[in-house]
């Protein structure tokens, strides 16, 4: 007898998780494996965020808390909004989460009735479509792929949306492929937007402070008519490689706000007390006490690119933030190897773990992480470039 829900037989494990359990699996096996499949920083957390945790637990920060997060963290988090994004949000704007995914989570379940539209540019990060899915959404995914630098113009966003669409979902710095919309990008887009005001945008930035080039960061919610039709996600995890402290945070106009402190009540109440204690000191800090790993991510950046230079089919340009590459690896697909699916698994084969750009809405790429050290780039460079010129032999 079947006891779970057909909702539950209908979602699947993000393609990240389970390509980095086939990696470990075969490492298990006794596999050569070099892993570039998760989005995780291999930086350990700060010492100061480490010590900022550890007097929290002295000062005994070990009970329940409230839904929201502590008042203190909440104002910290105003203060990070304004400092970095010139976006000015109340306390009672500001909820905390178990990290960015259930930000993004609870949002999509305070917004999405059965049937309603979920528009989600591709490529998208690996939840997005399923989370839509879940709550019955059903997605609409314009796709913008290299040759537009991967970000969708306001001529496709007009054509994607109906007025049966309730959310737009997109990331910048966007993962897979590092793009970053500019300000004036994201003013056209809102243009659009402001002709179909019962659309809500989930604006997610974890990856705001890893950029290269001094790029300016944009916010969505900075654009006067769309400040109150937009959450603008972040996180700890990215810029902080606090990935293990599952801390996320959520700014958004009131009644968002509300209704996502609704939400999470009911399913996980506030996040880890100890991780909020950590993140004040974190946020506080910001950007500038990390320029250390945004050092070493531009480092890496370049050395990946260099390392399948050889690939002469292989399409890439070097992206604007976040810790990977998304080639276009579609000159590499033939009638024995059709997708990029399946090109992931000959790549692992030969000992590297890669995720395949179906599962980010767009066939024909690779994801290719890049956050860890240079030594390891290098070594599983060569080993993308002896496999995939294997295949043109």
């Amino acid at each position: 007898m079947q006891f779970t829900s057909d909702r539950v037989a209908s979602l699947s494990l993000p393609m990240t998780i389970e390509m980095s359990k086939k990696a470990r699996a075969l490492v298990a096996e006794g596999k050569d494996i070099i892993s570039l499949s998760l989005g995780e920083p291999d930086f350990d957390s700060p010492d100061f965020v480490k010590a900022a945790g550890i007097q929290g637990i002295e000062d005994n920060f070990s009970h329940y808390m409230p839904v929201p997060g502590y008042a203190d963290l909440r104002e910290a988090i105003v203060r990070k909004f304004h400092r970095d994004n010139g976006l000015t949000y109340q306390i009672n704007e500001i909820v905390v989460s178990t990290g960015a995914k259930q930000s993004i989570a609870n949002i999509v379940m305070a917004t999405i009735n059965p049937g309603d539209e979920v528009l989600i540019p591709a490529p998208y990060w690996v939840s997005y479509a399923d989370l839509a899915r879940f709550a019955g959404g059903v997605v609409v995914s314009p796709k913008a792929g290299l040759d537009q630098r991967f970000k969708i113009t306001a001529e496709q966003l007009d054509e994607a949306l109906t007025d049966r669409c309730r959310l737009m979902i997109f990331s910048s710095p966007n993962n897979p492929s590092g793009a970053m919309y500019s300000k004036e990008e994201l003013e056209s887009l809102a243009e659009v937007l402001e002709r179909y005001p019962k659309v809500f945008v989930i604006a997610d930035e974890i990856y705001e402070y890893i950029r290269y080039d001094n790029r300016e960061h944009a916010s969505m919610a900075s654009i006067e008519s769309m400040r109150d039709r937009v959450a603008t996600i972040n996180g700890l995890s990215k810029g902080f490689a606090m990935t293990g402290w599952r801390l996320g945070y959520m700014g958004a106009p009131s009644f968002m706000a509300l209704a996502c402190e609704k939400i999470q009540s009911q399913f996980t109440s506030g996040a880890s007390s100890i991780a909020q204690r950590a993140a004040i000191a974190a946020l506080d800090a910001g950007r500038p006490s990390i320029l250390y790993m945004q050092d070493a991510y531009t480092k890496r950046k370049d050395c990946l690119i260099k390392a399948l230079q050889p690939l002469e089919h292989l399409k890439m340009q070097s992206p604007d933030g976040a810790f990977y590459l998304f080639v276009d690896v579609s000159a590499y697909l033939d009638e024995t190897c059709p997708s990029s699916m399946e090109l992931a698994m000959h790549v692992l084969d030969a000992g590297v773990a890669t995720i395949p750009g179906d599962a980010f809405g767009l066939a024909g790429y690779l994801r290719i992480s890049y956050a860890t050290d240079e030594a390891t780039l290098t070594k599983a460079g060569e080993r993308i470039v002896r496999c995939l010129k294997q295949r043109n032999q």
